[in-house]
């Protein structure tokens, strides 16, 4: 076993790692750039060396460097954890060549299953099901659009060296075809430096099932499913293990796909062979098709740990050290149910768009299970994707584990930053879902009802106030006076909502509270303040913005009488930067007339890229920036003004 391994990572699978690493009795360095100086995986780490700039492509992309410093801190292996350098054959052999193991497969592994056109290929020989699709060479758009209208509409459209839903466009019909080719080779360039795309068809009622597969170069086992069909542009929102509906006989063929397709590589370590399957008329054994292989460690690898006991970061160590399997397929067994929820800095309302902000505060429950590379005080920063934590949960059955998913989520407390808490919480109460009825299209189809905000609750409002007021404690000194209540009064602003509310403090124990024409009284009961028999919720404050903590936590600002006049109003006119990033192109010109939607430029920014959209008819007054620039959160990009201006 090593002594010691480099991390070649950062946050939460960065954390992750060394929690293993330290059990195993081996120690830990960390790499970190400048926006991790003081980061949680760098605390954590036995030894952390500086390595770069906050863009990645300056830091955590440096494999050199990283190189370097895994030989003079002494480490024998580096652990590539996922993203980043994880799937690059070139540094593997970089790696190897310095004389250090690399804690994942073989560079010739990486390759085969890299380009998912090959991979395919690969895969069809080895007797795995693919989807019908054109996977060769020729990418004239002419050519492309011919494959399309062979396979037969619906398409998808996939960078061949994609990810993470990048490079990828879903088409329903030829004449949408050459836009959507264009989008998908131009986001693929971007993200992979590769333009070329594959076709195939789209599955109409598609499940996105994937087995987790473990290699010793050799022999390979898996350990089981795990349902990652909870999407939202292709991105992974609740996993679970293992698949619900799956009957032993599918299980065991994908089971068998799994380790052929692990084994047709010669494949050592942790990888996961994604699949997708037919749910329209139940699951089938035939009716399941490669997609791709991941050769990594996958993000939703806890659901599968916690039905296997099995730790998959102490078994990637213990093979890249030079042991065989540490099991047999016969000793892997599944017990109970498990589910994983992607906590992120998003702003759902706006469209799921990644926010950044410093968590003033941040609390898991005990019960559950939170994989995180971020603490209280700690920045989500523009550089790197805004994931705060994975909320884990097991359960004897499907429904208990579901039942501790919302549980856990309710309880989950975040401050600093918007979030998809909510979002989580509604998903996870979901009827459909909770029967187990999923599919890659359930998010879509009911994203309205999944991102209502209903009426914000009257307790809501009085903890965000009486914590602004500095009344949230009793005792002899919360403002009563000898001679009379004393009465306070606050503005707070939730959304585009505004109240003014006022409180008569009748006592160390008692307060009426005035919102608009209603009247409600709180009470201490010696433990908690209770408002129609219940408790008032969990509140955090800093800077003047509150953040209530409930089933649906709220964000509330307090505002000073003297701001208000300059809140008010604002110029609809002027296309904002949503937050920091690189304006990677600019359409708009001035003078030229624009519609409602039109897209004025794009704006990439934690690894996406986003377009910006006029709000309005009118026609460009100003183009305020250009492709290549860097632009701050709040920075003017075009100002618009009425046709007759």
């Amino acid at each position: 076993m090593f002594d010691k391994i480099l991390i070649a990572n950062r946050g939460e699978i960065a954390c992750r790692v060394m929690e293993t690493a330290r059990a195993m009795g081996v120690r830990t360095v960390a790499v970190y750039s400048d926006a991790d100086a003081t980061a949680k995986h760098v605390q954590m780490a036995d030894e952390a060396v500086h390595i770069g700039g906050s863009a990645p492509a300056d830091s955590y992309l440096k494999g050199d460097v990283i190189i370097r410093v895994a030989q003079e801190s002494g480490a024998q292996a580096i652990h590539p954890g996922y993203g980043f350098l994880s799937e690059n054959p070139g540094f593997v052999e970089a790696v190897e060549a310095a004389g250090l193991s690399f804690i994942g497969p073989s560079a010739d592994a990486i390759r085969k299953m890299g380009l998912k056109d090959a991979a395919k290929a690969l895969m069809e020989k080895a007797g795995v099901p693919v989807v019908p699709g054109y996977h060769g060479s020729n990418q004239d758009a002419e050519f492309l659009a011919g494959e399309a209208e062979k396979i037969g509409y619906p398409v998808l459209i996939k960078a061949v060296a994609g990810g993470g839903g990048k490079g990828m466009r879903l088409v329903e019909g030829p004449s949408e075809f050459a836009d959507a080719l264009k989008s998908a080779q131009g986001e693929a360039t971007t993200a992979f430096g590769n333009p070329d795309v594959l076709i195939e068809k789209y599955i109409q009622q598609p499940r996105h099932i994937e087995v987790q597969v473990f290699g010793d170069g050799t022999h390979a086992v898996h350990l089981f499913e795990r349902d990652c069909s909870l999407q939202r542009r292709h991105q992974k929102v609740i996993e679970e293990a293992p698949a619900p509906g799956m009957t032993a006989e599918m299980r065991e063929a994908m089971g068998e796909a799994g380790v052929r397709a692990a084994e047709a590589i010669g494949y050592k370590g942790a990888g996961t062979v994604e699949f997708i399957v037919d749910g329209s008329d139940g699951l089938r054994p035939d009716g399941f098709w490669f997609m791709e292989m991941n050769t990594r460690l996958q993000v939703e690898h806890p659901v599968t740990e916690l039905i296997t006991g099995i730790d998959l970061v102490e078994w990637q160590l213990r093979v890249a050290s030079g042991e065989s399997l540490p099991a047999r397929q016969d000793d892997l067994t599944i017990t109970g149910h498990a589910f994983e929820a992607r906590l992120y800095a998003e702003d759902v309302p706006k469209g799921f768009l990644p926010a950044t902000g410093t968590l003033t505060h941040l609390s898991f429950p005990a019960e559950c299970r939170a994989d995180s590379g971020v603490r209280a005080g700690d920045t989500i920063s523009p550089w790197y994707d805004p994931m705060i934590s994975k909320v884990i949960v097991h359960g004897a059955t499907r429904s208990v584990a579901l039942s501790k998913l919302r549980r856990a989520l309710e309880r989950t407390e975040v401050a600093g930053t918007v979030t998809n808490l909510a979002f989580l919480g509604a998903l996870a109460s979901h009827q459909g879902f909770g029967r187990g009825e999923v599919d890659t299209g359930l998010i879509a189809r009911d994203l309205e009802a999944l991102t209502a905000v209903g009426d914000m609750p009257v307790a809501h409002w009085i903890a965000a106030a009486q914590r602004a007021l500095c009344l949230h404690k009793s005792g002899g000194d919360s403002g009563f006076t000898l001679w009379a209540p004393l009465h306070r009064a606050v503005q707070l602003t939730h959304g585009e909502e505004s109240l003014d509310i006022s409180v008569e403090v009748l006592g160390p124990q008692a307060q009426r509270w005035q919102l608009d024409d209603s009247s409600h009284e709180v009470t201490f009961d010696g433990t908690c303040w209770r408002h129609d028999g219940h408790p008032l919720p969990n509140v955090a404050e800093a800077d003047g913005r509150l953040t209530v903590f409930a089933r649906i936590s709220s964000i509330f600002d307090c505002i000073d009488p003297l701001d208000r006049a300059g809140t008010a109003g604002g110029d609809t006119n002027v296309i904002e930067a949503p937050m920091p990033g690189l304006v990677k192109a600019v359409f708009a010109e001035a003078g030229a007339e624009v519609k409602d939607g039109d897209r004025l430029a794009i704006l990439e920014a934690m690894k996406m890229e986003h377009s910006l959209l006029a709000a309005r008819d009118g026609v460009v007054a100003e183009v305020l920036a250009s492709a290549g620039d860097q632009v701050e959160a709040g920075a003017a990009l075009v100002r618009l003004e009425d046709a007759d201006s």
